[in-house]
């Protein structure tokens, strides 16, 4: 029984084995997550058809311009007629021929109505401008996105480095002080501290691993990949990150230019503005060219009515107005003025929210700069107030309690140093999103 449960627990470990070794590790760069996630990102393939269903409106608006041709057929039984006396005293049957049908053809073609079809056209070009506006926009929140997990990665990576750096220190302090147990010269609880501050290390070891996983995890949907693979950012800071700010009013002007939302509502107004002018279009006639032809039978303008077939064709121009335009049109024009206020509203409000987010990110990243400057001069105090606690405390000078605080310090002000550089890299995406030019 003991030879069976052995051989289980060896098929189970070569097993997890290769389950573990399965798991591919790929190393990537920002560029090379940037350009799978254009390439294959979902939400972007959805706003990509989009765009086509935009570009084919426009050619489907453009179909007013070809005339309407209409091609029509009636089969039908043809009874006998009857006759009958004004006194209703007597009836007479005529025959007929019994069978009955008509061809026809008929084409018409608008001339004019007031520039309509052409406006038309103009407002589906307009309407294909702000999907690629949108498209353009999903790109920057995808974009970022990305680059938020891969550099929430990276930082967990950096992070779990601290922590096994800390732990084979905290180890080593533990063996020491076993050692001076041993002899007698500190208590058990000192013994018992030194194995906590393992404990804690550990456990923030596995929050670290599992948010990577799940970090991972997203970042593998985002750019269309296996989910099992494993990434390794690599080349994070050869990115093009300044170390300082160019003037709050270049990105503001910058944003202005080439944000995708703000060329949107921009692209809004001049759809108002074509309404208006297709509105107007019902003050004018149309104007419209058409023929016709036909046959017919059977032929029943003689007498007596013959079994065959009678035709014949028009050409002409077709004129019409409706007079309740007169007074309808002026309502819808108050609609369509009212309509284009509100696209001009809604511009300037995204304008300001736009600056707003200008604003906020440029702050940020002016904060990120400096806030690192004060981390590493923290880092580098911390370290070297760890280095005294240490051997103050091996030479029986500081308390337990002095080498955990001394520990805590030096492992979270490492931590936040970690943090600082992701989120100067993070704060100038940002800025470059919230101008459109990520």
């Amino acid at each position: 029984m003991r030879s069976l449960y052995k051989v289980l627990i060896m098929i189970s470990v070569f097993l997890c084995g290769i389950f573990v070794n399965s798991q591919e590790t790929r190393k990537i760069t920002v560029d090379e997550v940037m350009g799978l996630v254009l390439k294959r990102n979902a939400q972007l393939s959805v706003s990509e058809k989009k765009v086509q269903i935009a570009k084919q409106n426009i050619e489907v608006a453009k179909l007013q311009k070809l005339p309407t041709i209409t091609a029509s057929t009636s089969q039908f039984y043809l009874g006998n007629s009857f006759i009958i006396q004004k006194d209703f005293s007597d009836v007479t049957s005529i025959k007929l021929p019994h069978y009955g049908s008509s061809y026809g053809v008929q084409a018409s073609q608008l001339i004019y109505k007031g520039g309509l079809i052409n406006k038309s056209i103009e407002v589906a070009g307009l309407q294909e401008k702000i999907s690629e506006f949108d498209y353009l926009k999903d790109q920057q929140d995808v974009k970022l996105n990305a680059i938020n997990n891969l550099l929430e990665i990276y930082k967990i990576n950096n992070q779990e480095l601290v922590y096994e750096n800390n732990k084979t220190l905290a180890v080593e302090r533990l063996n020491n002080i076993k050692k001076f147990y041993q002899q007698g010269m500190i208590t058990r609880n000192e013994v018992i501290s030194g194995e906590l501050a393992i404990i804690n290390i550990e456990q923030g070891l596995v929050v670290l691993k599992n948010n990577r996983k799940i970090i991972n995890y997203n970042l593998n949907i985002l750019m269309g990949t296996d989910t099992t693979t494993e990434l390794l950012p690599v080349q994070v800071f050869d990115l093009d990150a300044p170390s300082t700010l160019k003037d709050q009013q270049y990105y503001l002007q910058l944003a202005q230019e080439n944000n995708p939302l703000s060329k949107s509502y921009k692209t809004n107004i001049e759809i108002a503005q074509k309404n208006i002018e297709i509105i107007n279009t019902d003050k004018y006639p149309s104007i419209a060219g058409f023929s016709s032809t036909s046959v017919n039978k059977p032929l029943s303008s003689g007498n007596p009515i013959l079994d065959a077939y009678s035709g014949g064709f028009q050409v002409g121009v077709s004129v019409s107005y409706d007079i309740d335009n007169l007074f309808k049109t002026k309502k819808r024009l108050q609609v369509g003025v009212l309509q284009k206020e509100q696209a001009e509203a809604g511009s300037k409000l995204i304008e300001e929210n736009i600056a707003m987010d200008v604003n906020a990110a440029y702050i940020r990243r002016q904060n990120a700069l400096e806030n690192l400057k004060i981390l590493e001069k923290a880092k580098v105090l911390a370290a070297e107030n760890y280095k005294i606690t240490e051997a103050k405390y091996l030479n029986q000078f500081a308390v337990q309690a002095e080498m955990t605080d001394a520990q805590n310090q030096n492992i979270q002000t490492e931590l936040d140093y970690v943090n600082a550089e992701i989120d100067v890299l993070y704060q100038h995406y940002t800025l470059l999103k919230s101008t459109g030019t990520l």
